[in-house]
C-alpha cells in the first residue's frame, strides 16, 4: 500500500499494511473498514474486515505450523524473537508514528511504547532458554519420575486499543517462546500496529504461520471473538480488555476447557498518607493519572488523601496540572494530553464529572471539552468527592482525577478495596511499618509504594478479584503457555 498521512505526518509505507496476515500472507477481503486519527477524524486508510471464514482460515495455519515451531530448539526460537526485537528497535520511529496516527497519545509516549512492547521480545528470547522441567525422587526403587513442560498449542490473543503494540508482545512473546503459535485479533481502533508487528516478524524469520493477524470492525468483533473462543484448534485464550467482555469471551471458552489468561478492568487506588513526602506524590500522581490521557488499565481512577495533607496535596497537584500538562496533536512535541479515543470516551468523562458535581464535588482545574475538537478533553481536578459518586465506583478511562479526603489509615484501605476488581494500587508514605502493613492489605495484584509507574517485562502483570487470571511479563509469564506433563519410566 502506498503511504498514509496524519497531520501532515507520513507513516511508513514499508510497514502499513492493510491486509490480515495469515499462514504468512497478506490476505485483504471483499469488505474494509476505515481506521481514524483520534486527533483530526482523518481517515489514515481502510484495512481488510476480517468474519468468521477467515478467523477459521487464521486458527489451522497455527495449527499446521505449531508441531515444527514447538520442536524448534529453544536456542533457534530464542534467535528469531531476538532479531524480531531489534528489528522493532530499528524502526522505533516509524512504529511510533503509527500508535500516534490511530492511537492519539503523544508521540514520546509512543516512542516510551515501542521500547517497553520490544522489551518483551527481548525478555522472553531470553526465558525461551530455560524452561526447565524436574526430576523427582521416585517413592519405589525401579521408577525414575520426570516433570516436561510442553507448548500448550494454538493462542488466541485478543488486545486492546490504548497500548496497540505492547498489549500484543506481552502475549505473543511469551507465546512463541514457549513454542505456541498465535492469531492475534487487534481492536479494531488500532489495528495498523499489530499489521506492522507481523512485517517485522515476517523480516525476523518467524515462520509461516506461527504469527498470524485477523483485523476486523467493531461489527465482525463478536463474530472473531467467538470463533477464536470456541475453534477446538485453539487451546488457549488471552485477553485484555473489559471485564464485561472478559467474562463472555470466559463463557465461550468454557465449551472446549480452553486455558485462560485474562487482564481485566482497574480501580486503582493512590492513597497520600499524613506521612509521605507531597512533592513525590504529586508527581507520582501526575504520571499515574494522565498518562495516555488516563486511558490506561493501571491509571490511577481514585485519589484518596489523610486530612494532614489534603489541602496541600490538592493545591500542588492543580498546579502541576495546569504548568506540566499540555494538551494537543500528538505529533505536536510540546504535548503530554492526546485525543480520547472517541467520543465516547469523553462522553463518560463528561457523564462522571456531571454526576460528581450533582453531589456536591467541587471543580479544580479543567472539567469540560477542549476547543481542539470532539475528542479533547481538559486534565480535570476534583475535590469533595464521596465514595456514593460514579468516578468513584466506576472506572472513568480519561483524564479525570478525584480526591477523597480520609481521616485513618483504616479507612483508607477500606475504601480502597471496597471494588470488586484488583489490579494496581499505590500509596505513599515515609512510615516503614504503615508501607508493610498497607502493602500487605490491598487487594490488588500489583502495588506502587512511593512510585506511580510500575510496569516493566521483568515484573509479573496482573490482578485479583475481577480485574482477570493468570499474569504476564517476568518468568512467570511463560507459564500461561505451557503445560506440565509427567512421565514415569517404570521397569529400572
Amino acid at each position: 500500500p502506498g503511504p498514509v498521512r496524519a497531520a501532515s505526518q507520513a507513516l511508513s509505507a514499508a510497514l502499513v499494511r492493510r491486509g490480515g496476515l495469515v499462514g504468512g500472507r497478506w490476505v485483504e477481503t471483499a469488505a474494509a473498514f476505515p481506521v481514524q486519527d483520534p486527533a483530526s477524524g482523518e481517515e489514515l486508510g481502510r484495512v481488510s474486515d476480517c468474519g468468521a471464514a477467515e478467523a477459521r482460515a487464521a486458527v489451522r495455519g497455527p495449527h499446521e505450523a505449531g508441531a515444527a515451531w514447538g520442536r524448534l530448539p529453544a536456542k533457534e526460537r530464542s534467535a528469531r524473537l531476538r532479531r524480531w526485537y531489534e528489528l522493532m528497535m530499528e524502526n522505533k520511529e516509524e512504529l511510533a508514528r503509527i500508535i500516534t496516527a490511530e492511537n492519539g497519545k503523544p508521540l514520546k509516549e509512543a516512542q516510551g511504547e515501542i521500547a517497553y512492547s520490544a522489551s518483551f521480545l527481548e525478555w522472553f528470547a531470553e526465558e525461551a532458554r530455560r524452561i526447565y522441567g524436574d526430576v523427582i525422587p521416585a517413592s519405589t526403587k525401579d521408577r525414575r519420575v520426570l516433570v516436561l513442560k510442553q507448548p500448550v498449542g494454538v493462542a488466541a490473543i485478543i488486545t486492546p486499543w490504548n497500548f496497540p503494540s505492547a498489549m500484543i508482545t506481552r502475549k505473543v512473546g511469551a507465546a512463541l517462546a514457549a513454542g505456541c503459535t498465535v492469531v492475534v485479533k487487534p481492536a479494531e481502533d488500532t489495528p495498523l500496529s499489530a499489521l506492522a508487528l507481523g512485517e517485522l516478524a515476517n523480516q525476523a524469520g518467524i515462520p509461516a504461520g506461527v504469527y498470524n493477524v485477523v483485523p476486523c470492525s467493531r461489527q465482525q468483533t463478536a463474530t472473531v471473538g467467538e470463533v477464536l473462543c470456541t475453534d477446538p484448534l485453539v487451546s488457549k485464550i488471552s485477553f485484555t480488555g473489559s471485564t464485561a467482555t472478559g467474562k463472555i469471551l470466559l463463557k465461550h471458552a468454557a465449551g472446549t476447557v480452553k486455558r485462560v489468561s485474562m487482564e481485566l478492568g482497574g480501580h486503582a487506588p493512590f492513597i497520600v498518607f499524613d506521612s509521605a513526602n507531597v512533592d513525590r506524590a504529586v508527581a507520582g500522581a501526575l504520571a499515574s493519572k494522565y498518562r495516555n490521557s488516563g486511558q490506561t488499565c493501571v491509571c490511577t481512577n481514585r485519589f484518596l488523601v489523610q486530612k494532614g495533607i489534603h489541602d496541600e496535596f490538592v493545591e500542588k497537584f492543580a498546579k502541576a496540572i495546569d504548568k506540566e500538562l499540555h494538551v494537543g496533536n500528538g505529533f505536536d512535541a510540546k504535548t503530554t494530553q492526546g485525543p480520547l479515543i472517541n467520543e465516547k470516551a469523553v462522553e463518560k468523562v463528561e457523564k462522571h464529572i456531571k454526576d460528581a458535581v450533582s453531589q456536591g464535588a467541587s471543580v479544580v482545574t479543567g472539567g469540560k471539552r477542549h476547543s481542539l475538537g470532539k475528542n479533547f478533553f481538559e486534565p480535570t481536578l476534583l475535590t469533595n468527592v464521596t465514595t456514593k459518586m460514579l468516578c468513584t465506583q466506576e472506572e472513568t478511562f480519561g483524564p479525570l482525577a478525584p480526591v477523597i479526603r480520609f481521616e485513618t489509615e483504616a479507612e483508607a484501605v477500606a475504601i480502597a478495596n471496597a471494588a470488586n476488581v484488583g489490579l494496581a494500587g499505590y500509596f505513599y508514605s515515609q512510615d516503614p511499618a504503615q508501607i508493610w502493613r498497607v502493602a500487605e492489605q490491598l487487594e490488588v495484584g500489583m502495588v506502587g509504594v512511593n512510585e506511580g509507574i510500575i510496569s516493566s517485562a521483568e515484573c509479573p502483570f496482573g490482578g485479583v478479584k475481577e480485574s482477570g487470571l493468570g499474569r504476564e511479563g517476568s518468568k512467570y509469564g511463560i507459564d500461561e503457555y505451557l503445560e506440565i506433563k509427567y512421565v514415569c519410566f517404570g521397569g529400572l
